[in-house]
Parts: C-alpha cells; sequence; structure tokens
C-alpha cells in the first residue's frame, strides 16, 4: 500500500482548518486542541469505572460476519467496571463500538464541549469507543459518510485511511460498508491480495489529547496498540453525491443485506466474499 503519513499541527484556526482540509477533504492530527477540556485530565480508563462502571456495554470482536448476525449486533456484553479489569489484565479483542455518551452516562457532558471548526456537528451522538491492546476495527466506512472528528484519550492508536476513490483496490465487500475481513491492514499479504499494492491512503498514530479528523466517506482501519479509548464527533456529509450514498446506505442496502441473510443464510456471506475477490481483481486485470 502506498501510505502518507497525514498532516500534524500543533493546534489549528478555524480559517486554517477549513481552507486547508475540510474544503480539500484532507486528514489532519490536530495534537493540543482539547487541553482546556476538563476530559484532557479526567477521562482515563480508571475513570470511566468511576463514573461508568454498572453500566452493561456492548462489545464487539474481529469475529467474521455471520448470516445470524443482525446490523451492529454485539457478540458479548458486561459491565464496563467488568471490561476495563479485563482491559488492564491482559490483551483482548473486545471492543465498545458507538458506546452514545449523552444517553448513557449525561455527566460526561460537562467534561467536554462542541469546538468550532466551521462546521456543524451533530449534539446528539457522541460516542465512545473501547479497545484492548493489539484489537482492530475491520476497514470500513460509516454508513453516513459524514465528517468525523475523533479524540483520543487514552493509550496509543496506528490509524490507516483511505478515500472513496480507493475503492477499486480495498476488496470491498458489495452490499456491505467493509472489505474483506480476512485482510491484515497492518501488515498485509500482497501475493493474496495483490490489488492493494495501487491503494494510496493516509497512516498515523493517536496518543493522548490527539484528535483525528476525518472526510467525509474514509475508510478507516483502527488498531488499538495499547488499551484505550476515543470519542467521536461527526458532521453529515456536504458533498451531494456522499448525501446520496449516505440516503442509499440507511434507506436500502442495509435493509435489502438484512433480507438477503435472512433468505440466503451464510450463502449470502460467502458470495459477496468471493465477489469482493473477482470483482476487484477483473478490474485491474489481475489473474486469480
Amino acid at each position: 500500500m502506498q501510505l502518507q503519513e497525514i498532516d500534524r499541527v500543533k493546534t489549528i484556526s478555524k480559517e486554517d482548518f477549513i481552507n486547508n482540509y475540510f474544503k480539500p477533504q484532507k486528514p489532519v492530527v490536530i495534537e493540543r486542541f482539547i487541553e482546556e477540556w476538563p476530559a484532557y485530565k479526567k477521562w482515563d480508563l480508571d475513570y470511566m469505572a468511576k463514573v461508568a462502571g454498572d453500566k452493561e456495554v456492548p462489545l464487539y470482536d474481529d469475529r467474521p460476519v455471520s448470516h445470524e448476525d443482525g446490523f451492529n449486533e454485539p457478540h458479548a456484553t458486561m459491565k464496563m467496571s467488568e471490561y476495563i479489569d479485563l482491559l488492564k489484565k491482559e490483551p483482548t479483542k473486545y471492543r465498545i463500538f458507538l458506546w452514545n455518551v449523552l444517553k448513557e452516562v449525561p455527566e460526561l457532558q460537562k467534561d467536554y464541549s462542541y469546538p468550532d471548526f466551521g462546521i456543524k456537528l451533530m449534539k446528539g451522538l457522541p460516542m465512545l469507543f473501547f479497545g484492548g491492546e493489539d484489537s482492530y476495527t475491520f476497514m470500513h466506512y460509516d454508513i453516513d459518510l459524514a465528517n468525523i472528528f475523533h479524540f483520543h484519550f487514552h493509550g496509543k492508536k496506528e490509524v490507516i485511511l483511505f478515500d472513496q476513490k480507493q475503492n477499486d483496490y480495498l476488496y470491498k465487500i458489495p452490499h456491505s460498508l467493509i472489505t474483506r475481513e480476512d485482510i491484515n491492514f497492518a501488515n498485509p499479504d500482497y501475493g493474496k491480495w495483490p490489488a492493494l499494492k495501487k491503494a494510496k491512503g493516509f497512516k498515523t498514530h493517536l496518543e493522548h489529547g490527539n484528535v483525528l479528523y476525518m472526510p467525509e466517506g474514509y475508510w478507516h482501519y483502527m488498531r488499538y496498540i495499547t488499551p484505550g479509548f476515543s470519542m467521536s464527533l461527526r458532521a453529515i456529509a456536504r458533498n451531494p453525491k456522499n448525501i446520496g450514498k449516505a440516503i442509499y446506505n440507511i434507506a436500502i442496502m442495509r435493509h435489502f443485506d438484512t433480507l438477503m441473510r435472512k433468505l440466503k443464510g451464510q450463502e449470502w456471506i460467502d458470495k459477496k466474499n468471493e465477489k469482493a475477490i473477482t470483482k476487484t481483481h477483473s478490474k485491474l486485470g489481475i489473474d486469480g
């Protein structure tokens, strides 16, 4: 893969962000943007265990998608305090995905504010993401193709990004938002996945206090180098093409995929996985 380092700035003005990153739809890491937030000093694993320890949290791991799974259906649940004990004790594949701070722990709202980046943020959807050492997300993009601001609070995380122009090289699964799940994007096997050599993307690492801007519809793979967590805020897509894709994904694609899983079972999943290879290689004239 042809990966370049994401731009990093210490801080940034609204005007510079709009002109240099939002308008050209280019990612950036802002290293020291949230030091005024109480969350900057307060939020770590111990604090989350204290304020949300009794909450039941949804957990996901890296098992392949099954026809029996519902859309974003968790693989397990446990109390937050138990989960954080697990994170601190040993490596685990379990992650918390899309956990709504506003809904689950209202008092955490006092610890952060909605920054003015020059675009309107959706204030009802602050989401937390947790992961254990070496756990990771499959390469995917978000169903609404939103602009995402990813605030990292604890630990260290590896990030790889691609824009939608790279779809032909990523072994995208039809009727879904993910690539082939058996691709290790941290160390790809180019003999098995030769199209990836043509993919042009971005990479970086996130540490405490860093803010990552991911433009509309960007594919993202994230691996937790150490146990940690982040919060995402989002703004709706502005590009009319992306708005159309988001409406299609939400109103049609996910319901069609759910229906086909019920009708055809695992055969539907297996066929989609095979098509990800044949369509990718056919477009690029790759044998095999």
